[in-house]
């Protein structure tokens, strides 16, 4: 348990002192694994843990899903949601603002990405938002705010994470997260409307557009709704009868959208052979980013579980006689406190190797606890002083500053934390859909 201890202590100082997280977790572990073993066993498990890791199918899902984001990405796809968001909803006072809601959330069920969303929609949404006299503080809060939708609706890189960590069903995940992500979307609308009746020369009407223009606005993304009821409908099995007959295992699910999101960005114009191969380069540059990140994590899982930290952290519980909600809120606290730090993933990756077995045992509900850490993750990537999202928007901006765009989030922030107390006192709004399966 104390060296369990030492050894978040220097993944801290590392990570506080540039070193990656991929390699701070990966070296501590083994170390760590060479104290609470040999050199030659520690050895002899971190090269089967990467030879296992690259070997693993199940990982595969990973890179596909990534792949079929960014050929989302360059069949302009993004630009058509926010158009459609921005044809039924831009006439109203903060409209734009709440198009870009909207458009994140459809942009992130595709692509499955926070950052990859923020950073597509400020260059689709943000000089239309200029051109119609929103204040910066609105427009980037509600693209910051907007991005962090991609790690929830489904199909989500984290959610997969986490089912690959715990072994918990990467479909049940899925499904659980539509109901949160839903209300997601509706509370950052509320949040809007908050934002424009406080100030409303923050975002102005613009021009209320015709049925008819609506109606072409939506015949430009059919091929989006076709692609996300292929991946999801394939998935659950909802496409499963007769003549059709298409079930999807996850990684079948992940090839299929991929396949989809090359032939309606081929389709489209919109991906040359240089398009094409900056696609493969990116997807092997995020993959293999990934990927050491999961290694340094399972590398740093296997010491700390040999160190004897979760069980030490259950009897500490039992010892101390706290309540299941008592341990819960505890947990909550520390991962919000970490979102002050660390980024999402590296969050994610270093502590539900720790938390899992204790919230189990607690009697939680594995789907339940996963989408209660992403919507907390969700949380860290708007909360100062880290923000990540907050920072790749200002890194695509860049004229507006840091203070003003958290400035402009906080009500996103607040209405996050409202939806967590929902999910909390609320299970079912998780875990009906599932149950359903």
């Amino acid at each position: 348990m104390i060296a369990s201890a030492i050894g978040f202590a220097a993944v801290f100082v590392l990570v506080l002192l540039r070193l990656p997280i991929a390699f701070a977790m990966g070296l501590v572990g083994m170390i760590g694994l060479v104290y609470e073993t040999s050199y030659r066993a520690s050895i002899s498990m971190v090269s089967r843990l990467i030879i296992d890791t690259s070997q693993d199918y199940g990982l595969s899902v990973i890179p596909l899903f990534i792949l079929m984001g960014l050929f989302v990405n360059k069949g302009g796809i993004s630009r058509e949601l926010y158009q459609v968001s921005n044809a039924f909803l831009g006439h109203f006072r903060g409209g734009l603002a709440m198009a870009t809601i909207v458009a994140c959330g459809g942009f992130a069920a595709i692509c499955g990405s926070s950052l990859a969303t923020a950073a597509t929609m400020s260059k689709v949404a943000m000089p239309e938002m200029r051109k119609y006299g929103y204040a910066d503080s609105l427009s980037t809060a509600s693209i910051a705010a907007g991005g962090t939708l991609g790690i929830l609706i489904p199909p989500s890189v984290i959610l997969v994470i986490y089912g690959l960590l715990t072994e918990t069903s990467i479909g049940a995940l899925f499904i659980a997260g539509i109901v949160p992500g839903a209300l997601g979307i509706l509370l950052y609308l509320c949040a809007v409307r908050f934002s424009v009746a406080m100030n409303p020369e923050a975002g102005p009407a613009g021009p209320r557009a015709t049925w008819g223009e609506r109606l072409r606005a939506l015949n430009h993304v059919w091929s989006v709704l076709a692609l996300f009821a292929l991946v999801i409908g394939g998935l659950y099995g909802v496409l499963d009868f007769w003549p059709i007959h298409l079930a999807f295992s996850p990684t079948e699910a992940a090839g299929m959208g991929a396949a989809g999101a090359f032939l309606i960005a081929w389709a489209r114009g919109g991906l040359s052979w240089r398009g094409l191969r900056e696609v493969l380069e990116e997807t092997t540059l995020t993959s293999a980013s990934l990927f050491s990140v999961l290694i340094g994590a399972w590398i740093f899982s296997n010491f700390v579980n040999l160190a004897g930290l979760p069980e030490g952290l259950l009897a500490t519980v039992t010892a101390l006689d706290l309540g299941p909600w008592v341990v819960m809120g505890l947990i909550l606290v520390i991962y919000i406190a970490l979102g002050c730090i660390f980024e999402s993933m590296s969050m994610l990756l270093l502590t539900v190797p720790i938390f899992f077995p204790l919230v189990t045992s607690l009697g939680f509900d594995p789907v339940w606890f996963g989408i209660i850490v992403v919507v907390v993750t969700e949380i860290s990537l708007i909360t100062p002083p880290v923000g990540l999202n907050v920072f790749v928007l200002k890194g695509v901006v860049g004229d507006v500053s840091t203070g003003t765009i958290f400035r402009g989030v906080t009500p996103f922030w607040l209405v996050d934390i409202l939806r967590l107390i929902l999910l909390l006192i609320f299970p079912a709004l998780v875990l009906f859909l599932p149950g359903q399966m």
